[in-house]
C-alpha cells in the first residue's frame, strides 16, 4: 500500500506520517514546501510537489501510483477543494479517501458547514471514502499559555458548558487504523475524548499540574470576536465564536466511544495531554515570579 498524506507538517499529518514510517511504509507527503518537508522527515518519505488549491488535473498527477489519500483541508472553500481532490483521486485510481472533518457537521455549528459541503462533494464523487468527524483537538489549549503562565488566567466566551476535546495521538491512531485498511469504508465515525469537561475545569487542572490558582473570566460573544481578530480572518474568527456559543449553550457536549471501538482501547484523557506538555503553561526558570 502507498500512502499519500496532505497537511504532513501540520499537527495530525506529522503524527500520521510517523506513525506509518514506524509501521515500515514510506508515506508520500503532499507539499509546496519540500525543503521544509525533507528536513522534518528526511529520507524516510517520498515527497510529492503540489498544492490542494490546485487543478484536478495537477492533483490527479501527483496521486499516481498511491492507494489511499489523507485528506486535510481547511477555509470557508474547503468544499470546492474537497470536489477537486476527489475527482482527481478518481482520476488517478486511488482507492480511498480519507477525510479529516469535525463533529460539527452534524450541529451546523462553526466550520461544520464548510466540512459538511467537503463531505457532499466527496460523496457524490463516487469515490471510496471515510469522514472522521472529531472533537476539537486538546492541543487547542496550548493557545492558553502565554495568558495562563504568565497572568493565571483564562478568558472565553464558553461559560460553563463542556466539550469532549481529544487527543490528537487519539487521532492520528484512527487514522492510521482505517488508512490501513482495518476499518470499513464509506462511514463518518465519530471520535471524541472521554469526558465532556468546561474550559474553567480545564484551566483548573492545568493550574494544579504547575502548582498556581488560575482564574477563570467569562467574555462576552463580542469581546472574543475581537480577541480571535487579532489572529485570525473574519471567517475563522466568527467560526470560532460561533462553536463558543455553541459550547456555552450546551449544544457540544458530545462523548463518544468511537475510539474505544475503532482502536479497542479507550480514548487518553485531558490529564495524560497536561502531562505531556505541562511545560508549556509552567513559568521559565530565571523569569521573575
Amino acid at each position: 500500500m502507498k500512502y499519500l498524506i496532505t497537511g504532513a507538517t501540520g499537527n495530525i499529518g506529522s503524527l500520521v506520517t510517523e506513525r506509518l514510517i514506524g509501521a515500515g511504509a514510506t508515506p508520500c507527503l503532499l507539499t509546496r514546501k519540500p525543503e521544509k518537508t525533507r528536513t522534518v522527515f528526511g529520507d524516510r518519505v517520498e515527497i510529492r510537489l503540489g498544492n490542494l488549491a490546485g487543478s484536478r488535473t495537477d492533483l490527479a498527477d501527483v496521486f499516481q501510483g498511491c492507494d489511499a489519500l489523507f485528506l486535510i483541508n481547511i477555509g470557508p472553500h474547503l468544499g470546492e477543494r474537497d470536489r477537486t481532490c476527489a475527482l482527481a483521486e478518481r482520476d488517478a485510481g486511488v482507492r480511498h479517501l480519507v477525510k479529516l472533518s469535525t463533529l460539527d457537521v452534524e450541529t451546523g455549528v462553526g466550520t461544520g458547514p464548510w466540512h459538511a459541503r467537503g463531505e457532499e462533494a466527496i460523496r457524490a464523487s463516487g469515490v471510496y471514502h471515510t469522514f472522521i468527524r472529531s472533537s476539537a483537538l486538546m492541543s487547542n489549549a496550548l493557545s492558553w499559555a502565554d495568558s495562563i503562565r504568565d497572568d493565571g488566567v483564562l478568558s472565553s466566551s464558553t461559560g460553563d458548558g463542556k466539550i469532549a476535546f481529544i487527543h490528537p495521538d487519539d487521532i492520528a491512531d484512527v487514522v492510521v487504523s482505517i488508512l490501513t485498511g482495518r476499518e470499513p469504508r464509506n462511514e463518518s465515525p465519530v471520535i471524541t475524548g472521554p469526558e465532556a469537561l468546561s474550559y474553567r475545569r480545564m484551566a483548573t487542572a492545568i493550574g494544579e499540574a504547575i502548582g498556581i490558582s488560575v482564574r477563570y473570566e467569562t467574555l462576552s460573544d463580542a469581546d472574543a470576536m475581537t480577541d480571535a481578530l487579532l489572529w485570525a480572518d473574519h471567517a475563522y474568527a466568527e467560526a470560532l465564536v460561533d462553536i463558543w456559543r455553541a459550547i456555552r449553550e450546551g449544544r457540544l457536549a458530545t462523548v463518544s466511544d468511537g475510539v474505544q471501538q475503532l482502536l479497542r482501547r479507550p480514548p487518553k484523557n485531558f490529564g495524560d495531554w497536561i502531562d505531556e506538555n505541562v511545560g508549556y503553561f509552567a513559568k521559565k526558570a530565571g523569569r521573575s515570579q
